[in-house]
């Protein structure tokens, strides 16, 4: 991976991602990062010649939890380690900003990726706010 340079905290701007997720994920709308990025606990970049090519966030929750999100990589620089290279960074610049777990959530085709990173399954919950509130039901 040549020329290719992997950092922490670096700035990077709502129209360098948006050209990356634009490539990365079909559908993806512009959006303006500003606020994700105010939020964010660190965030791990990968430029190639200058050019945005990998990007991952982690967001904290002010004690010892965090979460990795938008893990994403150009499709030209995929199947090449850049990805698992990204969560690592992450995981390690988390833990040297307190953090003693990383969650991720992903779809189960990239289960395989997310193991090979060290992750491990766990039971967990998720909720669907976008749509109305689901009813509640009597407790069983």
């Amino acid at each position: 991976m040549t020329d290719l340079v992997v950092e922490v905290g670096a700035e990077v701007t709502s129209d360098e991602l948006n050209v990356l997720f634009r490539a990365a994920w079909p559908g993806h709308r512009d959006t303006d990062f500003g606020p994700v990025l105010s939020r964010s606990l660190l965030r791990v970049t990968a430029r190639r010649a200058g050019r945005l090519v990998g990007y991952v966030n982690a967001v904290g929750d002010g004690g010892v939890h965090a979460f990795l999100l938008d893990t994403t990589v150009h499709p030209d620089e995929r199947r090449r380690g850049l990805g698992a290279t990204l969560v690592r960074t992450a995981a390690e610049a988390a833990r040297q900003h307190g953090a003693h777990w990383l969650h991720v959530d992903f779809e189960p085709h990239l289960t395989a990726f997310h193991e090979r990173c060290g992750f491990r399954p766990t039971a967990a919950g998720l909720m669907d706010l976008s749509g109305p509130p689901a009813p509640v039901g009597p407790r069983g």
